[in-house]
């Protein structure tokens, strides 16, 4: 009689087709780890998304301060000139320059350039 050696034609065929199926079933599950890692959780999705809105708003104060700035340049008028010194009452023109420095019109330094130019004629 003959003996066999090893499991044979349809053995062996059965073993590597079993090996196959096991190697396709790893490979998919580590294909459906990997696509599991690459997409950010819910929590990392939420807090890049604070992080944004957290820019967008920074960003948006920094323009709205800018802006601000910008009308207040265009709208502080200009300190109005006092008549010229023979025209009026000097009494009067220091009143009048007296108002304009308390409604904050005029700076120390103004008024006193001007006090002295109405007091000198």
């Amino acid at each position: 009689m003959r003996r066999r050696r090893g499991p044979g034609l349809i053995g062996t065929a059965v073993v590597v087709g079993g090996a196959a199926h096991m190697g396709a079933k790893s490979a998919q599950k580590s294909q459906a780890a990997a696509a599991a890692s690459a997409q950010p959780s819910a929590e990392q999705t939420e807090m890049a998304q604070k992080a944004a809105a957290y820019d967008a708003q920074q960003q948006q104060a920094q323009i709205d301060a800018a802006a601000a700035a910008a009308v207040a340049a265009q709208a502080a008028p200009a300190p109005p000139m006092p008549a010229p010194a023979g025209a009026a009452d000097p009494m009067a023109e220091l009143q009048k320059l007296a108002d304009m420095k308390t409604q904050g019109l005029l700076t120390d330094e103004e008024f006193t350039a001007m006090k002295a130019k109405i007091l000198a004629s």
